[in-house]
Formats: C-alpha cells, structure tokens, sequence
C-alpha cells in the first residue's frame, strides 16, 4: 500500500509540474546581434586617414638640452647624430634651417564610397592638410587629392588613384529607428579598423549645426571622425562627426551626419568643388513658448525673424524683423534651425512661397533666393537693465520720439526710444534705455503720445508682445502690464 501511496503522489507532483508555464513561452527571447560577418565584410571599405602640414625648421641650438656636453657626446655617437671632427661618419639629411619640412598634423578615418577612389569623411579631418594620405586595410597608401570640403556641415570628399576598391553600400538614414543596433569602425587614437557598437539614442537632433544629427551611444573617440555608422544591413546610415565630452574622450554620446544629408552635399562637392546654397538674408531668433502664446500661435513654432538684411532678398520680398516665418517653398517650419536648411537647399534663382505670421494673422509673400550662406544668428540673452527713473506708465518707462538718424540708423519708421526705468514689467524683461519700442500687440507704434494711449488700453491681466529694436535685433517681449 505504502508502494502504491508513493508511485501516486509523484504522479500527482509530475502533473503539478506539466500545469506551470515555462518562462520561454512567456517572455520572448531577444538575442544581441553578432557583427562578425557583417565587420568581415565592411572593414576593407573603411580607410585610415593621416595628414601632414609644412612647419618651418628651426635653427639647431648646441649641444642637447639639460646634457653636460660629455653626455650629449655620447648619446650623439649611439643615436647617430654626427659628431664634428671625425672623419667617414654616414652621412645625415637634415632640412636646412628656414626651410619649410612635413610634420604630421592629425589622423581620422573615412570610407569608399566608389570603386574608383572616391572616399568620403569629415571635413574637419582634412582642413589645413598640406598633404593627405589615405591608407587601406591591406597597408597600401596613397597620397590623396581633396575635391573639396563644406564646413558647415563637416563633410569632404577626397580621390585616390585605384580601382576595384571595395565600397560600401548606402542606407536611407530617414528609415533610421531609435533603438536599433549600430556600429562604428575607424581610428580611434590611431588604432586602424577597431570597431565599436551600440544602439541610436536620438534622431534629429540639433546642436546648433546647419544638419541634424543621428545621436547614438556608439563609443567613438578622436581618430574615429570621418568613419561610417553602419546598421546591422552593413549599410551606411551616418558619418561618425562629434561627441558631446567634458573631458576631451567619449561620455557615452556621439553624433553622426545622416547619409542622406552628407550624400547630398557630397555629389555637389564631387563635380563643383563647393556647396552652393541659397540664402535669403535673416537672422534668426529662438522662439519661446511665452513669446509665442503672446503672438497668438498657440504653441512655439516657426522661425523668429530677429532681423532682416537691408535690400536683401528678404527685404525686398516683404520679410519684416518680428515676423515668424511658418512655412517656406511649400515646406512648414516647425522651429528656427529648420529654417537655415530648407533655405539652404532651395536652387538659387527660386521664387520662393513663405508665409509669416504679423500682427495675428497668416501673411502670403513670395521671396527671390540668392547664391550664398544663409545667416543664423542665435537670440542674445538681455542684459541687466540700467537702473534710471522711469516714467508712470503701467510699462514703468519713460520715452521720447525717436530721431530721424536714429530711424535711419536702426532702419525703422517710428517708434519710441527708452530714456529711464523703474522697476516696472519692461525693466525685469531686460528692457534697457536706448532702447527702441517699435510695436505694442498689432499695433506700430508711431509717437509718444499714440504709445502712452496704447499702453493705458491694455488689459492689466493679459500678456502682449512688445517689439524692442535694439542695434541689429528685434527682440519681441511678452509683457503683462502692472
């Protein structure tokens, strides 16, 4: 029976047993990629490159520095310095002094994009070369030629003379997902073909460059500049540009150009030699979610206008400083560092669409791009504003009219200029005297007395925007009065 008890109780424990889910069947199993294959394959396209620039030689001093000469002697006889005096020693070849030698100035890395010598990499890798040597990973090396580089968005594209070179393929860096395993190969500190992996931390993300940048978490370190961002498809998404460090190396985040953008540039640099971009002529504000409530749009969005360029294409196109501009060319602007980068790529030549937001309504002009750099100009933070009596006024300011060659000196039509201020709403805004007041909400101001009837007007418990034109800028305050 005791048998029988026992054989029972453990068919019974097997059951229990059969009835408890497995913990595969509940949680998926995500495996981390294995690069081998995909490093095997992409490394012979990825190149090391070394550049050198022409220093002058000094004049040799005597002797070795910090040397008794009996020593400097003897480290001259065994580290084959020639020593004066004795005959049939070899014979060294030293520049002469003045005269221009190569020194090397940097390292970096790149990679070929053609099978005919075509290599792409950071512009900031080959500025100021004197010479550039581009070294393959089976040690040949070959002197390069730059066929030209844009700094403003880092990218250069430099020749060497072979042919059926390995290449890598190009990926479409819009399709890039946060989250997604990537990959880095270059030089870091000199050291060829390392790789390193990690995933993408960020899109689009600004750093107050003219391109937005793919963020990751990918270890790259100097020497790495110029080198690919490759997805687990082995194909190219970005070029390995920048790292956010306090001390010099990697801190856990880098950024590299997306492929599309540098593609972009790079085919003009290929067959002009220089990027062409158009320009408008603005300078450029940041929006704030309080300058833009009281401007009526909602939420921030568009691109502040700080100031136009006088007789600029801008200009002439209606552009005035204070408006926002929504869209361009059929393109909306969702913030200030868009801008730049539609404008950029707009042919020279264009008839542009652009709508504005003035005076609380949408407005349709169409501006004529032209050939140059677009100016972008960051929003200054106001200074402290002088202490001086102000006037009565529920703004605390005091303001005369403004002069004629003060008007034509900051390109206005009217205005008021600040004279004193108290501690009122303008003063703790950075309002400061000299200062000119050139519009109240929708309304230009156009005198003293229209201004001190404008502000009486105000409702004491609403926000307003006011339009302060100061030297270049126009910077818009939103201002509750007291």
């Amino acid at each position: 029976m005791k048998k029988y008890l026992i054989a029972i109780l453990a068919i019974f424990s097997l059951g229990q047993f059969s009835f408890i889910p497995s913990a595969s069947a509940q949680t998926p199993r995500v495996s981390i990629p294995d690069f081998a294959d995909l490093v095997e394959r992409a490394s012979p396209a990825v190149v090391n490159i070394r550049t050198t620039e022409k220093v002058m030689v000094q004049q040799p001093q005597g002797g070795i520095p910090g040397l008794p000469e009996d020593q400097a002697e003897f480290f001259r006889r065994f580290f084959g310095v020639p020593i004066p005096g004795i005959p049939n020693q070899p014979k060294q070849t030293q520049p002469s002094p003045g005269q221009p030698q190569e020194a090397d100035r940097g390292v970096g890395s790149g990679f070929i994009i053609d099978s005919n010598g075509l290599v792409l990499t950071n512009a900031h890798v080959v500025e100021g070369a004197t010479t550039i040597y581009v070294t393959l990973t089976d040690k040949r090396e070959f002197k390069a030629k730059l066929l030209g580089m844009d700094k403003r968005t880092d990218v250069a594209v430099v020749k060497i003379d072979a042919r059926d070179l390995p290449k890598l393929p190009l990926g479409d860096s819009s399709r890039v997902r946060v989250g997604e395993w990537v990959l880095a190969i270059g030089s870091p500190f000199g050291l060829e073909n390392t790789v390193t992996a990690g995933i993408v931390s960020a899109k689009s993300r600004d750093t107050g460059d003219y391109l937005p940048f793919i963020q990751t978490d990918v270890a790259v370190n100097p020497g790495n500049s110029g080198g690919p961002l490759l997805n687990t498809a082995g194909q190219v998404i970005g070029i390995n540009s920048q790292i956010f460090s306090r001390s010099g190396g990697y801190m856990g985040i880098s950024f590299a150009i997306p492929i599309d953008e540098a593609m972009r540039v790079a085919d003009q640099l290929r067959f002009n030699g220089k990027m062409v971009r158009g320009r408008i002529g603005v300078a450029l504000g940041e929006m704030t979610k309080e300058v833009a409530e009281s401007l009526g749009l909602g939420k921030p969005r568009g691109a502040y206008v700080r100031n136009v360029e006088l007789s600029g294409p801008a200009a002439n196109g209606g552009i005035e400083s204070g408006d926002v501009i929504l869209n361009f060319n059929g393109r909306d602007i969702a913030k200030s560092t868009d801008l730049p980068r539609v404008v950029g790529d707009t042919k020279p030549g264009t008839s542009a669409a652009v709508q504005v937001w003035r005076k609380g309504a949408t407005k349709d002009l169409a501006v004529v791009v032209t050939d140059g750099e677009a100016s972008v100009v960051s929003a200054k933070k106001p200074e402290s504003p002088n202490s001086n009596s102000g006037g009565t006024n529920a703004f605390g300011v005091a303001v005369v009219d403004v002069s004629e060659a003060k008007k034509k000196e900051l390109n206005i039509r009217g205005g008021v200029e600040v004279t004193g201020l108290n501690e009122g709403p303008l003063a703790r805004s950075g309002v400061r005297p000299g200062d000119v007041i050139i519009r109240i909400a929708d309304a230009d101001v156009m005198g003293v007395k229209q201004f001190e009837a404008l502000v009486k007007g105000l409702d004491a418990n609403k926000a307003v925007p006011v339009f302060i034109r100061r030297a270049d800028s126009t910077l818009v305050i939103p201002v509750k009065p007291k």
